[in-house]
């Protein structure tokens, strides 16, 4: 047998899975699409199909037409980069870890974040979520330098251990200064509740195109990461046997992780269990290859958080739920069905 007729024979059995992991893929991509095309069409006002869809095709500019126009899509454009941003800050934390019931607040961004936007009430007077995008976004970036820096980034020394239990130390230190400062001035936590509960309703205009670039940038980092994370999964040694660059992986995957969640922070607040819970329920599908696990991360996180959302919008007509209180009731069902299975275990 010739080495080409080896070659082909060895590429064989992947071609099956490869197409079943594309067609499944594409099946996502729908799913997606109907929550997007969902979120747009339900709301806590409940409108008429014909009247959603002459929004679009023949607006008159009136406060319903404008509703569905301007409110709902901002709002579930929103919510796609946000689940997006999560899911694959999630699957990067869990690869970074190599714990499968990781999330992106391991790293203390969440905390970071919402330490910055206390800081920022309490000292400087910020009223406005506007105001609260920029603070959020440096807390975040900040809590990860630290981080990475007090694991012993520079000095090559940054395990996943020494990570975690660094990220979960500062998380509880910045938690706890949050809270102290919202209970010194009840006016803080009066202003952050919102923010603080998760949500992506009711945001400033411009808040899609102010994180959108930095969400960008950090699915750039995470695609240029993935395909080493398959082999930092099977331990350190290893990945240096194949020619890995740990110490730049590790930081291409922090900085991807910081873009990421510290923008959807910044924007919707800290939202739980959409990087706990899709990453780890999609390795069902695509075993423990990551390059598949953050591109499905990527399509099914932002269905789930806008699913989430429109049970938000209707459970409590005429109120809503924030999805950052909806997200959990969902997800922990779920997660600890996940965390049960046989295959679970296994993976």
């Amino acid at each position: 047998m010739t080495s080409t007729t080896v070659a082909e024979a060895r590429r064989a059995p992947l071609r099956p899975r490869s197409a079943r992991l594309v067609a499944g893929l594409v099946v996502s991509l729908v799913a997606l699409t109907v929550a997007l095309l969902a979120s747009v069409a339900i709301g806590s006002a409940l409108l008429p199909l014909d009247v959603v869809l002459r929004a679009f095709t023949d607006p008159d500019g009136s406060a319903t037409h404008m509703t569905v126009t301007v409110a709902r899509v901002n709002r579930t454009m929103l919510g796609l980069l946000v689940g997006t941003a999560l899911g694959v800050a999630g699957g990067l934390m869990q690869a970074l870890t190599r714990n499968p019931l990781a999330e992106p607040g391991i790293l203390g961004v969440n905390a970071g974040a919402g330490f910055a936007i206390a800081l920022g009430v309490t000292l400087l007077g910020a009223t406005r979520i506007d105001q609260y995008l920029p603070l959020a976004f440096a807390g975040a970036v900040a809590a990860a330098v630290l981080v990475y820096a007090t694991a012993g980034g520079a000095r090559g020394t940054n395990s996943p251990l020494r990570l975690t239990l660094v990220g979960v130390a500062l998380g509880a230190v910045l938690t706890g200064l949050s809270r102290t400062l919202a209970l010194i001035d009840p006016q803080t936590f009066d202003r952050m509740r919102f923010w603080g509960a998760g949500t992506i309703a009711d945001r400033p205009e411009g808040t899609v195109a102010a994180i959108a670039p930095a969400i960008a940038m950090g699915l750039v980092v995470a695609a240029l990461c993935a395909r080493p994370l398959n082999a930092i999964a099977l331990g350190d040694d290893t990945a240096r046997a194949v020619g890995i660059r740990l110490g730049l992986t590790r930081a291409g995957v922090m900085i991807a992780v910081t873009l990421l969640c510290g923008a959807a922070t910044a924007a919707a607040g800290p939202l739980v269990f959409v990087g706990l819970m899709m990453p780890h329920a999609v390795r069902w599908l695509t075993g423990p290859d990551w390059p598949w696990i953050l591109a499905y991360s990527a399509v099914l996180s932002p269905a789930l958080l806008l699913a989430a959302d429109i049970v938000g919008r209707l459970i409590v007509i005429p109120a809503e739920l924030q999805v950052g209180v909806v997200m959990p009731l969902i997800g922990a069902p779920v997660l600890v069905m996940l965390v049960r299975g046989r295959r679970a275990r296994a993976l």
